[in-house]
């Protein structure tokens, strides 16, 4: 197991081809995919032929990034998912902030702990100068964990999505937070 990071309550590790149905139980459930698909889950042969290898695609890539397996510290029980990828393919300045936790870990401030490890590291040892992160309007749960993480509203923005879901007529909102920001947190 090749570990990424551990906070208080999470180890982060690389995914294996091993993990595959950990990803389609998580991309299985209704809830956890309410404001990706509306809901619908994700194909198991689309989690094992398309995303799996994407997922490990990414750890050839600039050494820190990619998508990291949570589990829980305690237990080692699978929680989700981390992700912490360049905006722009080889280019580690600008990284995409994202997370997907089984209903269980919710409320408990895990995204906020892993999220903020993920900033730290960033910032601190991978080169990384913006993190964004993007979410629909409506899920007031996780614009909430990006405040916390230190990001700010940037911008209100209307997608050309192929399906609508509920509260997409309300659009998508960009977060972003730059190192310098980061470095003047405590300094107001």
């Amino acid at each position: 197991m090749t570990v990424f990071l551990s906070t208080d309550r999470l180890v982060l590790r690389q995914f294996t081809p091993d993990d595959a149905e950990l990803l389609v139980e998580l991309d299985g459930d209704p809830a956890v995919m309410r404001y990706l698909t509306g809901g619908r889950p994700t194909p198991p042969a689309t989690v094992r032929e398309s995303h799996l290898p994407r997922i490990l695609d990414h750890y050839q890539r600039p050494p820190g990034l990619g998508w990291w397996v949570a589990l829980d510290r305690g237990s080692a029980d699978f929680l989700g998912w981390f992700e912490f990828r360049p905006t722009r393919d080889g280019d580690a300045r600008e990284v995409e902030l994202g997370y997907r936790l089984r209903r269980a870990a919710w409320g408990r401030g895990l995204a906020t702990e892993g999220g903020l490890a993920l900033v730290e590291r960033g910032f601190t040892g991978l080169g990384v100068e913006r993190v964004t992160a993007n979410t629909m309007a409506v899920n007031a749960a996780s614009r909430r964990v990006l405040e916390k993480c230190g990001l700010r509203h940037v911008r209100t923005y209307v997608g050309d999505w192929p399906e609508l879901i509920e509260g997409a007529e309300h659009g998508e909102v960009e977060y972003a937070l730059t190192r310098r920001q980061w470095l003047r947190r405590d300094t107001g």
